[in-house]
């Protein structure tokens, strides 16, 4: 609809919906105007009342505040990891490993191993994606729906960096957590859900798929209430472990700054914000790249030759082989372009009076960027509506990086789980690929025809996963 109404009033457009005015913004160089080379302009949030996550702005790396603790978090965690595997290194038995770690350190010693990926910097990752492969291997050569095994496999490297701990796939709480944020994610693109944030005066008080998502929403806090408790009994300032450690170290640093912003109800709002977005984003793109290796055969033969070529059977991938791995690399990045996930990106307001596209936009005014009118501008890719990997290979078969590809948005208030994310999703993608052959079920075909909620997403489908 959106890039309908870019076709006929222009990539500059405003839309009245209640109370309020949206100003959307299409085309790849308007977007870049918008979100790029003004970004001072157009980095606040507006004030959403039907979803929930919209109300909090997401973390910013450029400006101060509680966001920050995010890269403490980062170091953190990469030191109490590092302390894991050099513990591993004082009684390791080349003759008897013990675990993954003690595995990965063996290969490591051999030095042309380190020159593929077999390095301390790769293992954080790799030990997080084992869970999506050990669940995946359950169900191999049985129908099943990878919905919810994608979304715990994903959400346990979340929840390894928040709350420095995975969840057993078996965890009723764990489960139930990510059934009530599913929920709310299909609710939030219905209609009626819409309509809340033109009239929540009026639809506050009756009832709809919002007051489902709110009641949503105050379950999944209550249980990121009670981990937080959990930290705050056994916090060691001088040993934090996780995310919500760290956030404790600076609550209780800057205890005397009431300006600060660190306090347990912003913690809650940050991890909700991590949890939520980094999940549910991660996951659906790599629904998507079901979809499309099912759909498309001879694409997905052709990511299995080129992982068996460069990294075999005999470990798993690791980052490191991004490089190497060009088409791998080409096909994880056109599942994130036609899989389209956040077509509208997230709600934006204009800080201060300014001028797009030769309109006067006054401050205050939210401002939807149409991501979607640039992820399939066909003024910027070959076969816009096909999936089509050469989108990012060059004439010799080796990755480029497109101007136009933003997934992740762009600017200041680009998405800041997009390092992880794009980690995340190599190396689910590769490894995935390179243990499994992945067919629909017979006369089940999934569509390429997404439905909306909170994000762009296939339709519920079942696969068949055959070991390689």
């Amino acid at each position: 609809m959106a890039q309908q109404l870019a076709d006929a009033y222009g990539n500059v457009f405003c839309i009245r919906l209640g109370r309020d005015t949206t100003v959307f913004v299409s085309g790849y160089k308007m977007v870049k105007e918008a979100l790029v080379t003004q970004a001072e302009n157009f980095m606040d949030r507006p004030d959403n009342p039907m979803q929930l996550y919209n109300a909090f702005p997401r973390l910013m790396k450029s400006l101060p505040g509680p966001q920050n603790a995010i890269f403490s978090l980062l170091k953190s965690l990469e030191a109490f990891i590092r302390g894991e595997i050099e513990r591993h290194k004082v009684d390791l038995d080349p003759n008897n490993s013990r675990d993954y770690i003690d595995t990965f350190l063996m290969e490591e010693k051999l030095e042309e191993n380190r020159e593929v990926g077999f390095y301390e910097g790769n293992l954080v990752l790799c030990c997080l994606a084992q869970n999506s492969l050990q669940n995946v291997t359950v169900f191999s050569g049985r129908p099943f729906n990878p919905h919810y095994i994608l979304k715990s496999a994903v959400g346990n490297v979340i929840s390894a960096v928040v709350f420095g701990h995975r969840f057993e796939y078996s965890d009723e709480g764990f489960q139930n957590l990510l059934r009530l944020d599913n929920e709310a994610v299909l609710l939030a693109g219905t209609a009626r859900a819409q309509l809340y944030d033109a009239f929540p005066g009026l639809l506050n008080y009756l009832p709809g798929p919002h007051q489902t998502i709110h009641s949503n929403y105050r379950k999944i806090v209550a249980f990121l209430q009670m981990e937080i408790q959990k930290h705050q009994e056994e916090w060691n300032p001088e040993d934090p472990q996780d995310y919500i450690d760290t956030y404790l170290a600076e609550i209780e640093k800057r205890k005397g700054d009431p300006h600060a912003g660190f306090n347990t109800e912003t913690l809650t709002i940050c991890t909700l914000d991590l949890f939520e977005a980094g999940t549910e984003t991660a996951a659906t793109t790599l629904r998507w790249a079901l979809v499309f290796m099912m759909n498309y055969p001879e694409i997905q033969e052709k990511v299995q030759a080129e992982i068996d070529r460069v990294i075999g059977q005999s470990r798993q991938p690791t980052i490191a082989d991004r490089p190497n791995l060009p088409y791998t690399d080409a096909v994880n990045h056109e599942t994130q372009r036609m899989g389209n996930i956040v077509p509208l990106g997230f709600p934006k307001m204009a800080g201060k009076d300014a001028t797009l596209g030769g309109y006067f936009i006054p401050k205050g005014t939210a401002i939807s960027v149409n991501l979607s009118s640039v992820l399939f501008d066909k003024n910027e890719w070959e076969t816009p509506d096909t999936f089509n990997p050469e989108h990012f290979l060059d004439s010799e078969g080796q990755f480029r990086r497109r101007e136009a590809f933003l997934p992740f948005s762009a600017g200041k208030r680009a998405c800041l789980d997009e390092h992880l994310a794009r980690m995340e999703l190599f190396v689910f993608f590769a490894s995935l690929l390179q243990l499994f052959t992945f067919t629909p079920v017979p006369g089940e075909m999934p569509s390429l025809e997404g439905v909306m909620g909170f994000t762009y997403s296939p339709e519920e489908f079942k696969i068949l996963a055959m070991p390689r």
